[in-house]
């Protein structure tokens, strides 16, 4: 196979070529697709299964803006790579562990990690990161990112599909256990970034709760707003152990201006236009 095209309706691809687009394997299988995700690199999903979405790109994006100068990197709950791969690919030189429960998930990850030539400093291994033998004590990372389930379960219309259930609902841990599992897997002066709503305001209290309970400070939060005008309904948060910060940082927390998703007409927002190049995916 030749080189990609590396212009797409006007827009110049950043990024390495990965070996995928030069051999066309792994290849898709029925019932898959590849997608793009970051530059060249690309993602397997399945047709009718879980498909990356908003909160999963905005948790990479917003993990790797403040903690730009990762070495190791551990995504909780990874699911199909999302999270991991555009953060491996805004991180080229870091070392990624990613935890997934479910099989089917794993193998499509597997499949866009030997596509995107990260097979080298990326490891995906299977299991619930609640559980002791997934991650070792002493495995510390300077980044951990985690996209968790939003909502309990019995709490609302539940997918029969098993990739889209787990991740609406919290079939493996609530987001007080990401925030546990990260404090505990956090190298000295690291951030733990995820997604969660902030609407209705007992979500929010959840996060606040859960950071609290493990040791950790909220020291950064963005809302996000998917149209112009409405209320913002889910929220970016950065979050540093308390025992590394300075007393003066540990009851404080810096809210950032709203990132707005869509324009009032329906179009990309300028700002999101911005964030999407900034991780490699056309505006």
């Amino acid at each position: 196979m030749t080189a990609p095209e590396p212009f797409f309706k006007g827009w110049a691809k950043p990024g390495p070529i990965p070996p995928g687009a030069l051999t066309g394997k792994p290849a898709v299988a029925p019932g898959e697709t590849l997608d793009a995700i970051s530059g060249y690199f690309r993602l397997f999903q399945l047709k009718d299964g879980h498909r990356f979405s908003t909160d999963d790109v905005l948790t990479a994006w917003y993990g790797t803006s403040w903690c730009p100068t990762a070495r190791t990197v551990l995504d909780l709950g990874s699911g199909i790579g999302t999270v991991g791969m555009i953060a491996a690919w805004r991180l080229p030189g870091a070392r990624f562990v990613t935890v997934e429960a479910q099989a089917e998930s794993v193998r499509l990850a597997r499949k866009s990690a030997a596509w995107n030539g990260l097979t080298e400093r990326y490891e995906i291994r299977e299991g619930d990161f609640r559980d002791a033998n997934v991650l070792r004590a002493e495995e510390q990372f300077d980044l951990v990112l985690g996209s968790p389930p939003y909502f309990p379960q019995g709490s609302g219309v539940e997918s029969e599909h098993p990739q889209k259930l787990a991740c609406r609902f919290e079939l493996r841990g609530t987001v007080a256990d990401y925030c546990t599992t990260a404090a505990k897997h956090l190298e000295r002066g690291g951030v733990f970034a995820c997604v969660f709503p902030i609407a209705p305001a007992e979500q929010e209290e959840r996060v606040c709760a859960g950071a609290a309970a493990a040791g950790l400070v909220i020291v950064r939060r963005r809302p996000v707003v998917l149209r112009e005008g409405d209320r913002p309904l889910i929220g970016l948060f950065a979050m540093m152990r308390r025992e590394d910060l300075p007393a003066a940082m540990r009851g404080r927390t810096w809210s950032e201006p709203d990132l707005i998703i869509r324009a009032v007409d329906g179009t990309i927002h300028p700002e999101y236009a911005a964030v999407k190049l900034a991780f490699g995916f056309p505006p």
